[in-house]
């Protein structure tokens, strides 16, 4: 299987393997198993070996995996080590805590513009980096090229500034707005983030409970 032709789900499952490897290494974890990492992951230890087999041979028989190596490895597939210039376009409380709180860096991105449409946020700054009106995306995207643009806008609003962005060379899109997103660009890479899909996940757990909730009241 060529790079090409990895499917979605070994791709989302990328992150989590890098997450947790970063762990064991923190911990001083020098050698993983596959069954080990199953049993941490929730997965079989026959998924985890082809999962990483398409992107090569990491492991050695009976010996497991090196956890700094495999951690290096899975980063630099991810592409952590990159500064892909990214950007924020909609600074309500969801923007500003994405702004505030994720770790770009560590993901291989670097934050370098924020953008509003409210004239009374424009022209402030948040943690130091200035918010633009979203009247200057076009001259900011021509001078400083951002690939990526984080949306937390309203579903119309999203749709239209992703095709501008899209028009103005932008090719990846972390889209938070209620909106499924799809330019018609084959190379643009659109993560549609739905935060309520995740919260309706675990109201469905909880309706289809087999043991109740509360204990039962014994009389006597």
């Amino acid at each position: 299987m060529t790079k090409q032709e990895v499917s979605p789900s070994v791709i989302r499952r990328l992150p989590r393997y890098y997450r947790f490897l970063g762990d064991l290494k923190s911990q001083g974890k020098v050698r993983v198993s596959s069954g080990e990492l199953s049993q941490a992951l929730g997965l079989t230890a026959s998924q985890i070996r082809q999962d990483l087999n398409c992107f090569g041979g990491f492991g050695q028989q009976g010996y497991g995996y090196q956890v700094a190596a495999l951690h290096e490895e899975i980063g630099s597939i991810l592409g952590v080590k990159n500064r892909r210039r990214a950007i924020v376009i909609g600074l309500g409380n969801l923007g500003r805590a994405i702004a505030n709180h994720v770790n770009f860096e560590s993901c291989g991105c670097e934050l370098i513009g924020l953008f509003d449409a409210n004239p009374f946020v424009a022209g402030r700054d948040l943690d130091g980096i200035p918010i633009h009106h979203t009247d200057t995306l076009d001259g900011f995207c021509h001078m400083e090229h951002p690939e990526l643009a984080v949306l937390c806008l309203p579903a119309d609003a999203a749709i239209a500034t992703a095709q501008r962005l899209e028009a103005l060379g932008l090719r990846a899109f972390w889209n938070f707005s209620h909106a499924d997103l799809h330019l018609e660009n084959p190379d643009c890479i659109v993560e549609n983030v739905y935060l309520d899909d995740s919260l309706l996940t675990l109201t469905y757990g909880l309706n289809h409970m087999q043991t109740p909730a509360h204990p039962t009241e014994t009389k006597y």
